[in-house]
């Protein structure tokens, strides 16, 4: 199966949700959480991360996470990432209670997409405080791919973890997992990339993302956003509409994208200091805001 036909596949299949002029998300990706450990790429942003996921929480956003959200090909199980970032779970839980969540699956958690693996290892987690099991994520559903499509204009956008361009990294998913658990994993800590990853082989993300716009050339110009690449993109009105959310593992900072009062920026959340030398946690626009409606493209027939 190609790469456009693997896209497609997620795209009909894809979890619908309504939207409009006043809602808010806020798209993430390619966290990959881990356990605290020094190959845990997440640890580094995990305070600007909660900072940034407690703003949204507290303004009524629903969290899209985009892939890629827990480490599970270094890490074995889905319990040491929880004990490391409780708090973060936690957070994520009052997002799901309130029907704000949802989770789509990439290739470094492609575990999720088994209904059975995910009520097994996240509807609920031992509290060793009262001794006694408590729920998480209760009938939480992972998907490939979520469209939003809006009410009034039926304009869709197309959310998915983008490995669906990638061979391996999809149809070859574990091959690459057994690669990064027994060699990669101890040589990222001695600071050597992992070729196998896309976000650190230019060669590979221009691939991945030359086929991801083949197929929204082919598809209406449906304004597509991934992660994967950990490449932020914003593209211009006019140019193919692939937008990228980039990753939380940047160094210091962590990207995303919002979709708000129908429009779509490409933000960042870091650690600045202010003019006495405090250090805060400050949000930053790197691109648009930009009208929704100016991306609508009239279907080829």
């Amino acid at each position: 199966m190609s790469a456009s036909n693997r896209l497609t596949r997620a795209y009909k299949q894809a979890k619908r949700v309504a939207f409009n002029d006043d809602s808010k998300f806020i798209l993430f990706s390619d966290c990959h959480r881990g356990d605290n450990s020094f190959a845990d790429d997440f640890a580094n942003n995990r305070n600007i991360y909660f900072h940034a996921l407690t703003h949204y929480f507290k303004e009524g956003f629903t969290y899209i996470e985009l892939g890629d959200g827990d480490e599970l090909w270094e890490n074995l199980n889905f319990r040491s990432i929880f004990e490391a970032h409780k708090n973060v779970y936690q957070l994520l839980q009052r997002f799901h209670e309130e029907n704000r969540l949802h989770m789509i699956w990439g290739n470094h958690d492609m575990v999720y997409r088994n209904p059975k693996y995910v009520k097994k290892h996240l509807s609920k987690y031992f509290e060793p405080v009262i001794g006694k099991d408590k729920s998480l994520f209760t009938d939480i559903a992972y998907h490939e791919a979520v469209v939003l499509q809006h009410e009034q204009n039926k304009q869709e956008i197309f959310l998915a973890h983008g490995h669906q361009a990638d061979f391996m990294n999809y149809i070859g998913w574990k091959i690459n997992r057994v690669l990064v658990r027994i060699l990669w994993k101890p040589l990222q800590v001695v600071g050597i990339a992992d070729p196998t990853s896309p976000a650190k082989n230019y060669k590979e993300l221009i691939k991945v993302e030359r086929r991801v716009k083949r197929w929204i050339s082919e598809n209406s110009h449906k304004i597509t956003v991934i992660g994967h690449t950990h490449r932020p993109r914003f593209p211009e009105p006019g140019e193919i509409p692939l937008f990228n959310d980039g990753s939380c593992v940047h160094p210091r900072s962590i990207t995303g994208i919002e979709v708000e009062n129908g429009s779509i920026c490409l933000i960042k959340w870091q650690i600045d200091t202010n003019e006495e030398g405090v250090l805060r946690v400050v949000r930053k626009v790197l691109e648009g805001p930009q009208n929704l409606k100016d991306y609508i493209q009239h279907e080829i027939i």
